[in-house]
């Protein structure tokens, strides 16, 4: 499969160009994903903001059919790995082998040499296998038998995985759950918005919608760039600050938020300004994207586990104790005290 490599340094799109073409991007993707207008919507704030994707709910909603629309609606190249309890790091990188013309050891990429890469079932293979990813995740390159090769920029991985099933799955490593920049769940869908999938489906006549590709690896990465023109004023930086501090010092808490939660909420908040066509951050940007940023990065006391209840609850109860920055912005991304 030929990979198209995306220039080293695309000018930069405003964020108002940005914001324009990932609402264009999430309406043609709206096309084969029914009804799941947050989900897509938290998605495309990791994708403008460079990060990797976890969703974590049940089979049959969506996940698969949600990562390659993205992809083809990016026009990034797309490659799909069904995480198994045999599957070897050498299956996901990629590894040396012997050519019997030339008589020399030649590399084989694996998978993971691609753009937007489906890591389906992460918690199905064993820690060694898992490990393969987190050098990808951290750095965008691949380190086989002492080389070390750059892998396609851009370069994303959408990861799922199964909450329920405990039997033969293992536990994601806290190491890799903060390489993902937010963790995503999408839910089953309304009665009413099931029946109109369904109908869509009858009508066309097809298993999946046609989408069109909208744009590039090289607009993308422009995209990205635009995101570095939203300002972000002092008194939200200390609000993020403050917000992950409380995830360190909560009662129900065991480990908190690491300094990598912070900066997954800067560029979430920024690339939610960026959707929304603003060049400036506001403090409903860091409330909106604060649980599905930092909740997968913090571990409850066990005696919570018992009691079942979730880090969304915690982190969402923290986001509305923690005092908001009592700034509104003005027109030009300016921002006046509110009186």
């Amino acid at each position: 499969m030929t990979i198209h490599q995306a220039t080293d340094a695309p000018a930069a799109l405003t964020p108002q160009q940005a914001g324009k073409r990932a609402r264009e991007v999430l309406d043609e993707i709206g096309r084969a994903v029914v009804g799941k207008p947050e989900a897509l919507d938290l998605v495309m704030l990791g994708v403008l903001a460079g990060g990797h994707v976890l969703i974590e709910d049940l089979p049959g909603l969506g996940k698969t059919l949600l990562a390659r629309s993205f992809a083809t609606t990016l026009g990034l190249d797309f490659r799909r790995i069904q995480f198994t309890p045999d599957l070897l790091p050498s299956d996901v990188s990629g590894a040396p082998f012997y050519d019997q013309r030339s008589g020399e050891m030649v590399f084989r990429p694996g998978p993971l040499f691609t753009q937007l890469l489906l890591a389906d079932e992460i918690n199905r293979t064993p820690p060694k296998t898992q490990a393969a990813l987190l050098e990808a995740m951290a750095e965008s390159q691949v380190s086989v038998d002492g080389t070390t090769r750059r892998l396609p920029q851009p370069f994303m991985v959408i990861a799922t995985a199964n909450p329920i099933e405990y039997e033969g799955t293992y536990t994601l490593p806290e190491a890799q759950l903060d390489r993902f920049l937010l963790r995503v769940r999408m839910g089953y869908l309304p009665t009413g918005l099931e029946a109109s999938m369904l109908r869509a489906r009858i009508d066309r006549a097809a298993p999946e919608a046609v989408l069109q590709t909208l744009s590039s690896p090289a607009e993308l990465l422009a995209m990205r760039a635009g995101l570095e023109q939203v300002e972000v004023e002092d008194d939200l930086v200390e609000y993020i600050i403050a917000l992950v501090d409380a995830t360190r010092n909560d009662p129900q808490i065991q480990v908190g938020a690491s300094p990598r939660g912070g900066l997954a909420l800067v560029q979430l908040a920024r690339a939610r300004a960026v959707l929304d066509g603003r060049d400036f951050l506001t403090p409903e940007d860091v409330k909106a994207v604060a649980v599905p940023a930092l909740a997968h990065r913090v571990t409850l006391k066990p005696e919570l586990w018992v009691r079942q209840i979730e880090t969304d609850d915690v982190l969402a109860r923290l986001v509305e104790s923690v005092p908001t920055p009592r700034t509104l912005p003005r027109s030009g991304g300016q921002r006046a005290e509110q009186r």
